[in-house]
């Protein structure tokens, strides 16, 4: 299928998602799709090894305007942790929200490589590719925007491009499309660390001046880091192949957030270390937070009375 294009509008038709109805497993009677009856999501919970993912006990179905009726999931076994969005970045894509029903279409697609989890009443087998694909058509149907369909479809092809099986290619093209893709990556990481130490002002360790920014106001340089946060990405985006619209949109995402995933990053590290800590060395943790609380007294003190005299 020819993939459409970012700029390409999709028509949100909420109708294609429909009761699945239930398996039919052991002595339970199954109940069959209902296209009239709106999609019904019931969850069951399960914690194995305190982690915490989901079964559906109720079928989803999805008319894909390409496959056809898809029914999910088709296995008892089925499980699924929702939108799989990494802790970080759960402000942009929450794990929940208008796109959960297409989350879990995509989930029950490529658990499993495919066909044990999922069931096309017109006879397809959907490789990750055309998953990713079906993803981002659902995503539209439940009206979630544009910008928001379209990273996630971004992030969810990079998952492809790596996962074992994911493309269904020659290994030679596989491992080609993976190679371009973390090339890409880590050059817009470095540049980003380069970037960062023009704009401070530093030699850092291996950085290199970027000459979109050189020695200029920091208005200047942030506008000029701004611009290479786009346009090199988009150079780059070249090294994914056919997923070059996924590059060019992860990529950007990455250069233009690279900051502020790195300071969620220390922050979150931070709040786990302290819960870790609390709950093994509780008197530790309360001798640390009064030793903070002191020197953030003193430290305002003397900033406030610093500054009159």
């Amino acid at each position: 299928m020819r993939s459409r294009g970012l700029g390409s509008q999709m028509q949100s038709e909420p109708r294609r998602f429909y009761d699945g109805g239930v398996l039919a497993i052991g002595d339970r009677i199954g109940l069959p799709p209902d296209p009239e009856a709106d999609p019904r999501i019931v969850l069951e919970r399960h914690l194995p090894d305190g982690v915490e993912i989901f079964s559906l006990e109720r079928r989803i179905a999805y008319r894909d305007r390409v496959l056809g009726e898809l029914l999910v999931p088709a296995s008892p076994d089925f499980r699924t942790d929702l939108t799989s969005t990494p802790a970080l970045f759960t402000w942009l894509v929450p794990k929940t929200g208008a796109h959960l029903p297409a989350a879990l279409v995509h989930d029950a697609l490529v658990d499993g490589g495919g066909a044990a989890s999922y069931t096309s009443t017109e006879g397809h087998t959907v490789d990750r590719v055309e998953a990713d694909r079906v993803f981002r058509d659902a995503m539209a149907d439940t009206g979630t925007g544009i910008i928001r369909r379209w990273i996630v479809w971004s992030a969810v092809t990079a998952a492809t491009i790596f996962v074992p099986g994911g493309l269904p290619w020659s290994t030679a093209m596989r491992w080609a499309h993976r190679a371009g893709v973390a090339v890409s990556l880590a050059l817009t990481v470095y540049l980003g660390y380069s970037a960062t130490g023009d704009l401070f002002d530093r030699a850092w360790p291996l950085a290199w001046q970027v000459p979109w920014m050189g020695e200029r106001v920091w208005w200047v340089e942030i506008l000029g880091g701004l611009t290479g946060a786009i346009v090199i990405p988009l150079v780059l985006s070249l090294l994914w192949g056919r997923f070059r619209v996924a590059g060019a949109i992860a990529g950007t995402v990455l250069a233009v957030l690279l900051h502020v995933s790195v300071a969620l990053g220390v922050v979150s590290f931070g709040y786990l270390l302290l819960e870790r800590l609390s709950a093994r060395a509780p008197l530790v943790a309360r001798a640390l937070a009064i030793t903070v609380a002191f020197a953030a007294l003193a430290g305002f003190a003397w900033f406030t009375l610093g500054s009159r005299a």
